[in-house]
């Protein structure tokens, strides 16, 4: 379907793309993935012909139909659901022309051809996609202007959609979404019925949809059949078989110039020396693997504080002079909180994010601080504040305060990953990733003992969101979270708090439970009966030493779940591979299907010796503590 054949790129003095190579098939579902700066929107755009290759091919069959989601978002009066309706080009074009033509055998063409693609049928099926994208039927009928850019973007990609073309092309698709319509997205493509090739840093989204993987890794396509777990430990289980095999060549190569150095100047040896070194230059230079540049993010650490940090008593809260957003939240913060907000994007997460925070004050009740109370708080909309001009160090220096030393904001400005020559290079000039992180090193330079991070996730890439999962984890003070990426919410957060009707309410479950109650609700399915819970009996008040180490347990306790579910997704794996090669059919086939499988459990049971030993030192530092 898409072929790419010796591509080569270059973007100002950068290689991007050194002969690279990657074939598509129809109806594949494809991620790309690669470093921020790898060149994943750029190959985006040069399949597209946006961008002009500077050699190579790029081929597709046929007449095929591109889509992806246009740049500028439509506006203006134009209703949401025309908006959609008009993506469809050739629907309206035939509409337009049947209104005009007076040729009664053209005007039978034009039917015919309408009735083929389903125009009739076209409305409904674009109202389902904007119901899905959390449009409702009063939403649709407003006109686009009405709404916010992160809104009209949902528009933009509805209308993607809906024009079905035969390669779907996505650039982040899950930016601009809420958890709902995250959900009814990964849901429409798992059943999209042609190719799909998507650019994101959601792994969740990459792991259920996608069944095929494009790493760029050194100016090249690699490409990998599975999900991204699967490309996690398919190139992972690659890279230690190249360093395997790096280290047997050196090994011979070392064994073989020992010869020659001992015996070049025996004539009886020569003869065998001068073959060894014949040998040596066959073997060639043994190229090391280039060493990539991981992010470590940590927060500093701030001093205990008694707990609550922070109570919300019977408040009320709205902008300006306008309706209520949020009433009667009656709510507390503890140092040892981890908690996520969930809710549908407009029922006023951030709203209570700014309450948190002070920026926002309550028209009715009382918000009760700690005296002592620092508060760390990132958004994504903080980065209009920047100055293009200014640097890293800069913007930090300003923000320590006068009389800071340089090294203190040189150390505050390395957790995030800014070295002495990053650290001096113009924001204008950053990626997207590093503006993130410098908002971050800004948010959290005094040490809070409150971090409030408002999808801190946007524009990271893989490894710098799984570096910012250790950066929380390992932080000991109190956090709410607000993100659409549902692995860092799995990971890092302990409670989930969903904001609806008005209203801050805990949920009793994990992001899986709510999922599940979403799809349910979606599906008009009734609730399972939860079992009736035994009373528990009351807890004896804690002593003040223990309750000095609560904020120590809570990330131990992370600790001991993470690592129970890690014992149980590979036992339960191990299962499945137990149970394959206890199947005749198993053996019936190629031979080397049951030596994968052996392998792949040998595989399993070591990593199941890890998992159970790091369970169990998680669990005697818990009880420890």
């Amino acid at each position: 379907m898409l072929h790419v054949t010796d591509l080569s790129f270059r973007h100002g003095e950068r290689v991007l793309f050194d002969r690279a190579g990657a074939a598509i098939s129809d109806g594949w579902k494809v991620g790309l993935v690669g470093r921020n700066g790898a060149g994943k929107s750029t190959l985006l755009k040069l399949i597209q012909h946006e961008y002009e290759a500077d050699g190579g091919d790029i081929n597709m069959t046929g007449r095929m139909r591109i889509g992806s989601v246009p740049q500028d978002p439509p506006g203006g009066d134009i209703p949401v659901l025309e908006a959609v309706l008009a993506a469809d080009v050739e629907r309206t074009s035939l509409l337009a022309e049947a209104e005009t033509c007076h040729d009664g055998v053209r005007l039978a063409e034009i039917h015919m051809r309408l009735d083929e693609i389903g125009a009739a049928a076209a409305p409904a099926r674009a109202a389902a996609i904007l119901n899905g994208l959390g449009f409702d039927t009063a939403a649709q009928a407003r006109p686009c202007g009405e709404f916010s850019g992160g809104w009209r973007m949902r528009v933009a990609l509805a209308g993607t959609l809906f024009s079905d073309p035969d390669l779907l092309i996505l650039d982040e698709p899950s930016n601009h979404l809420d958890l709902e319509a995250q959900l009814w997205l990964t849901e429409h493509l798992k059943r999209y019925r042609h190719t799909v090739l998507m650019v994101s840093h959601d792994r969740d989204l990459l792991n259920d949809v996608c069944d095929h993987i494009i790493h760029i890794d050194q100016q090249k396509l690699v490409t990998y059949t599975g999900n991204y777990d699967t490309f996690e430990r398919t190139r992972a289980e690659r890279l230690e078989n190249d360093a395997a095999q790096r280290a047997k060549t050196e090994a011979k190569r070392k064994h073989m110039q020992a010869f020659v150095d001992r015996f070049k100047a025996k004539a009886t040896k020569a003869r065998q020396a001068q073959s060894r070194m014949k040998m040596i230059e066959k073997l060639g230079a043994v190229v090391a693997p280039p060493v990539e540049e991981h992010i470590n993010l940590s927060f500093p650490s701030p001093e205990q504080l008694a707990s609550p940090i922070e109570t919300i008593d019977q408040v009320s809260v709205g902008y300006d002079t306008g309706p209520l957003v949020l009433k009667k939240l009656d709510l507390r913060l503890d140092m040892d909180d981890r908690i996520a907000l969930l809710g549908q994007n407009g029922n006023g997460k951030s709203t209570f994010i700014r309450l948190l925070s002070d920026k926002l004050s309550p028209r009715e009740g009382k918000v009760k601080r700690s005296s002592k109370l620092r508060i760390g708080y990132f958004s994504q909309d903080q980065e209009e504040s920047l100055d293009y001009e200014g640097t890293p160090f800069e913007h930090m220096n300003r923000a320590l305060g006068p009389g800071v030393a340089e090294h203190k904001v040189r150390a505050q400005l390395g957790r995030f990953g800014f070295t002495r020559e990053r650290g001096d290079l113009k924001v204008g000039l950053m990626s997207g990733g590093e503006k993130t992180r410098l908002l971050l090193a800004l948010a959290t330079r005094s040490a809070p003992h409150l971090l409030l991070l408002d999808e801190p996730t946007n524009h990271l890439d893989m490894d710098a969101r799984a570096s910012l999962v250790d950066a929380i984890n390992d932080y000991d003070g109190a956090v709410v979270l607000v993100s659409h990426d549902t692995h860092l919410v799995k990971m890092v957060a302990d409670q989930l708090w969903v904001v609806a009707g008005g209203a801050v309410t805990p949920f009793e479950g994990d992001i899986d439970d709510y999922q599940a109650k979403l799809l349910r609700e979606r599906s008009g399915r009734p609730a399972k009966k939860d079992k009736p819970k035994k009373e528990k009996t009351p807890a004896p008040a804690p002593v003040i030493a223990a309750a000095a180490d609560k904020p120590k347990r809570g990330r131990l306790k992370r600790a001991i779940e993470q690592a129970e579910k890690a014992l149980a997704d590979l036992n339960k794996k191990r299962g499945e591979i137990e149970a394959r090669l206890a199947d005749p059919t198993t053996y019936s086939g190629p031979p080397t299907v049951a030596t994968e499988l052996q392998k792949e459990k040998q595989r399993l049971e070591r990593d199941l010796a890890h998992a159970e030993h790091d369970w169990l030192v998680a669990q005697e530092a818990y009880e420890a503590a």
